[in-house]
Order: structure tokens, then sequence, then C-alpha cells
């Protein structure tokens, strides 16, 4: 499995396309999905490949000056359990402390709403993010949106 960090806007955008409609699980609301395909311009962004095939992405977004987003993050559900998502985190993580951000944050459907979701907290708590706040209706009244945190060092 090979990490690389993507820089042309255009292989961005084709990359989380394949990825985000092969997840429907978790990305299946197109308006969304479209958000999240364009929002990739000009972001700090990784793919994971098994050869020449994507298997998973990350990007990144400043939300403050000393803040950093994990945006958006997909890997291919047979490709889960796999250690790629960490390896995806750890590298966009690395290029955060080199660019100068102190935090990164991640947001996802709070702990306990639904199971698919619980396996995702539980994956962002292994990293070692730490619950920073609930705003229930961020999204909307049926998916409220946890915030994790972490501090890079």
């Amino acid at each position: 499995m090979q990490i690389k960090q993507i820089d042309a806007d255009t292989d961005k955008k084709s990359i989380a396309r394949i990825l985000l409609e092969s997840l429907p699980d978790w990305f299946g609301i197109p308006e969304a999905t479209e958000e999240y395909i364009a929002d990739s311009n000009g972001k700090p962004f990784f793919c994971a490949y098994d050869g020449e095939k994507p298997v998973g992405f990350l990007y990144l977004k400043e939300t403050g000056r000393h803040t950093v987003e994990l945006a958006v993050m997909g890997v291919l559900k047979e490709y889960h359990r796999q250690g790629i998502g960490r390896k995806l985190f750890e590298k966009a993580k690395q290029a955060a402390k080199r660019q100068g951000y102190l935090f990164i944050q991640v947001k996802t459907v709070q702990m306990g709403r639904y199971d698919i979701y619980d396996d995702t907290n539980r994956f962002y708590l292994s990293l070692g993010f730490k619950e920073l706040e609930v705003f229930p209706t961020l999204w909307d009244e049926w998916n409220p949106c946890q915030i994790y945190i972490m501090a890079i060092s």
C-alpha cells in the first residue's frame, strides 16, 4: 500500500468521486457528495493506492489560524481494517504539522446513533482524537454532529 499526496485538482476530484460514490453507506446524499468533491480543490489531499488502484483518500481544510480539519475521508469497504485510514491520517497529520498547525479536528455523527458511525467514532478515538463538543442540530436533528480534536505534537 502506498500513500501519495495529490497536487492536481482534477486528480483530486476524480479520486474523490470514484471513492465517495463507492461508499453509499456513508456518502449517500448526492448533494453532499458533490460538495465534498468540489471542495477538494486546493486542499492538502492524500490517496492510498493498492498498485494503481485508489482505495482510500482524505483531505484537510483550514478552519482557523492554528487548526485544520480532516474534512472528508473514505476507504473502500473491502479495504477496511487494514490500517489504510490510519496511514492516510498519519501522513496528513505530518503535513499539517509541517505547515504549522497546532490542532486537527474532525466531525462525525455522534456515537450511539448508528452502528456504522459508531465504528467511525471508535476509529477516530483510536487515532487519539478527544471529544470536544456535540452540536445537536448542526446538520439535522437525526445526525447530531460530534466534533473531535487533537493537538498536533
